[in-house]
């Protein structure tokens, strides 16, 4: 009798790194305009787009669902959140609390390393600005913070953040060149490093907290919202 081939431990294993692509696939449009406020994401136009089978691009989806990153229809479709004043007003206020004791936990591990790649980013930031790049800029500007962010090793705080992050990403890519023309928004980052630079950790959470709540009241003050 022919021996039952055994079940092959590569095809989970190619299942799980596809799903992981394709969650990182659409974690990175979601910041940075791949996906417009309100659009729907069918499984197989996301699919074609990423170039993948629709089983990983489901299962990715459903994981940005559940991590409030996306909304769905009454039908069960994806949508991309289109937030309302209202919805972005307390999204500003989790942000606000939540970034600058991020920040806090982070200074007992910033060390010459760290501050230097802060230092870069903001210099990255400031030619990205110059040349009128606005994904540059944005990515600076997520990189900046996000090694603050990584450096507090709080794997749910993090967690929490990244899905603010990607809840308010389409918004923020759509507003884009109203925040690179807006340039009081820009030197509150410097104003972090200098703090940090001196020790001064209040310092620094207040202007983390002020750059939020500023970069908030001039999208609030410009930009349309859903209804």
């Amino acid at each position: 009798m022919t021996p039952t081939p055994e079940p092959s431990s590569s095809a989970p294993a190619q299942a799980g790194a596809l799903e992981e692509e394709a969650y990182a696939a659409l974690r990175h449009a979601l910041l940075f305009g791949g996906f417009a406020p309100g659009e729907r994401l069918s499984i197989r136009g996301v699919a074609a787009r990423l170039d993948l089978s629709p089983m990983p691009v489901r299962a990715a989806i459903r994981r940005l669902v559940s991590e409030h990153a996306l909304d769905t229809t009454p039908a069960g479709t994806a949508v991309v959140p289109h937030l309302t004043r209202e919805q972005f007003r307390e999204l500003t206020g989790l942000r606000a609390r939540l970034e600058p004791h991020a920040l806090e936990l982070a200074v007992p591990h910033l060390a010459e390393p760290e501050l230097a790649a802060l230092q870069g980013h903001l210099e990255t930031f400031a030619a990205a600005k110059a040349a009128g790049d606005p994904a540059a800029t944005q990515r600076a500007d997520t990189e900046f913070l996000f090694t603050l962010f990584r450096a507090a090793h709080s794997p749910l705080l993090l967690g929490f953040i990244e899905s603010l992050w990607l809840r308010r990403g389409p918004l923020f890519w759509e507003a884009r060149w109203v925040l690179l023309s807006t340039s009081s928004l820009h030197a509150r980052h410097a104003d972090i490093l200098a703090a940090l630079r001196d020790g001064n950790v209040a310092g620094a959470s207040a202007a983390l907290a002020d750059d939020i709540e500023r970069t908030a009241e001039v999208l609030l003050a410009s930009h349309p919202f859903g209804a």
